[in-house]
């Protein structure tokens, strides 16, 4: 399961699955020529060198000429690094090249996946200038947590209500009663999502930013914090 991992991940960085394969086998084994490669992941030779080729095409090897080409993985570090820097010079010249939206699109969104569901949640957060209020489990907020304390050192104020004590330092934070897959998140009160997160592509979300519907979020939020409060079970860390 762990190597089916990793490769998903190496995917990401533009690795074929066979390429991603043979780098693993290379960074635990060290140089190899075509052959060795092709005896060591079970495939033929041509698809073995043509594996190989795409690696060092992708700057993920190097090959060495000798009596038999051999093949050396590239550190992961730098071969990340060189794509992320890659990546970053492709974005700038997107940003600056593309048509922008002429507009903040209107209506309603259905966002479906749990993928898609937290980007657009680590969106909404970056982009929050003053404040944000996050409903959702505990253990569904912890990948968030660093995004949330930059937030909170940059001056946003951070309101959570979560479903187990929890400490962040600067945020307002209410515990409330389990809420299961139920997530919601306001920023700025000019943008909501809510819907469900951690049922894998299952997941929905209804994402909007018109004002009727943001008002009425707003609106169930408060009320939940007022009932919380009444019941005594506020909670906030501060110092």
């Amino acid at each position: 399961m762990e190597t089916a991992n990793l490769v998903e991940a190496l995917n990401a960085f533009g690795l074929t699955r066979q390429e991603a394969q043979i780098y693993i086998e290379l960074l635990a084994h060290g140089s190899q020529n075509g052959y060795e490669v092709a005896k060591a992941a079970g495939i033929s030779r041509s698809n073995a060198y043509g594996s190989l080729s795409g690696l060092v095409e992708k700057g993920a090897a190097v090959s060495a000429e000798g009596k038999a080409k051999t093949y050396t993985p590239v550190e992961p570090e730098e071969f990340f690094e060189n794509k992320l820097r890659a990546m970053e010079e492709r974005k700038a010249y997107l940003l600056a090249h593309l048509p922008r939206p002429r507009q903040e699109a209107e209506g309603y969104l259905t966002i479906t996946g749990d993928g898609n569901i937290t980007d657009k949640m680590y969106n909404m957060m970056r982009q929050a200038r003053e404040r944000l209020y996050l409903s959702m489990a505990r253990e569904l907020l912890t990948p968030f947590l660093p995004t949330l304390t930059e937030l909170l050192s940059e001056g946003r104020k951070v309101v959570i209500l979560t479903d187990a004590p929890l400490k962040l330092l600067g945020a307002v934070i209410y515990v409330t009663e389990g809420k299961g897959t139920q997530i919601g998140l306001i920023t700025d009160s000019a943008y909501v999502l809510t819907g469900q997160l951690g049922q894998g592509k299952h997941s929905v979300c209804l994402y909007s930013g018109q004002e009727n519907f943001v008002k009425v979020f707003k609106g169930f939020l408060a009320n939940e914090i007022r009932l919380i409060e009444l019941m005594g079970e506020k909670r906030g860390e501060t110092t």
